[in-house]
């Protein structure tokens, strides 16, 4: 059998014969078939299931009974004009723009500290990450009791002698959706932290050490180089932050249920409670599809800023 023999070009550069050539093509295609279990899969698990339950908002079915009839888009009617609904919509915004600005801040100022010389990073970095590993739900019941009444913070406040400042932070309405936000950002800032140190570690020492040659101080080596490399892994933590603060729930189950009132309650509070408290179903699901398209659009127009940014 004839083997593949190379031509030379007039510039003297040796090129792979066109069999040589189409067999590397034909191997670019094989990785293709291995995503096509995948794909089915995901498909079969995720796609099929959510349209099937979308299909469920137009109609009034109540979980139960096999009959049922499509009623048009009354039920997200019943959404935009449920002041429950309303409420929880303008929470779960508020809850996740705060814990995505104060997260990622918090995590950032850990992963600059930590990536110095300090001795004690490692241990630092173990001691930041720990509570990332805690189930939010445990998080929540544990933050719940710090916060109570008569809970730590209060004791510790009135033990430094400033008692005037304690305070009811999960019974009042003004603050009981910032205490959530503090129990977020608390669990969840060592996450960041850690997308940050990669990114920080990637950046090549040779670039920090020419800017300080030209003479660029401590923040203007961050601003103008530290803080433009950092650009995927903002982006990566600031897409993973709003997605989890728009789909909020273990923590607030756990630290108000929803209240007082609705002054915490979320969008998926709100699908839990519709769902299986009242079984109300097709409403649940309606606000369910309402969640997904904010959150799509969200997600695309922080996209779109940061892709323009970075270009």
């Amino acid at each position: 059998m004839a083997l593949p023999h190379a031509t030379t070009t007039p510039s003297g550069i040796r090129e792979p014969s066109v069999a040589g050539r189409s067999r590397r093509k034909v191997g670019v295609r094989a990785p293709w078939w291995f995503v096509v279990p995948a794909i089915a899969v995901y498909l079969f698990i995720v796609v099929v299931p959510s349209v099937n339950g979308a299909l469920f908002s137009f109609t009034d079915w109540n979980g139960l009974r096999p009959d049922w009839s499509v009623v048009g888009l009354d039920n997200y009617a019943r959404v935009f004009a449920d002041r429950t609904a309303r409420d929880a919509l303008v929470n779960t915004l508020v809850l996740a723009a705060a814990a995505t600005v104060v997260q990622n801040v918090v995590g950032l100022l850990l992963a600059l500290g930590v990536n110095s010389m300090v001795k004690s990073r490692y241990v630092l970095r173990v001691i930041f990450f720990a509570p990332v590993v805690l189930t939010p739900l445990v998080a929540g019941y544990v933050w719940s009791f710090l916060l109570s009444p008569n809970g730590a913070v209060n004791d510790a406040l009135r033990a430094v002698g400033l008692g005037s400042l304690a305070h009811d932070w999960l019974g009042d309405p003004d603050t009981a959706l910032y205490a959530i936000v503090a129990e977020i950002v608390w669990q969840f800032s060592g996450y960041s932290m850690v997308i940050y140190l990669a990114g920080l570690q990637a950046i090549p020492s040779e670039v920090l050490e020419a800017a300080t040659i030209d003479g660029a101080g401590a923040w203007s080596k961050f601003r103008r180089v530290v803080l433009p490399l950092l650009n995927g892994a903002v982006v990566i933590n600031v897409m993973l932050c709003l997605i989890g603060g728009l789909k909020q729930f273990d923590q607030v189950m756990a630290m108000t249920g929803g209240g007082p009132g609705t002054a915490t309650e979320t969008i998926s509070t709100t699908i839990y409670k519709s769902a299986f408290s009242l079984g109300d179903f097709p409403f649940s699901i309606a606000l369910a599809v309402v969640m997904t398209v904010v959150i799509a659009v969200l997600a695309g127009i922080q996209f779109r800023l940061t892709q323009r940014k970075s270009s």
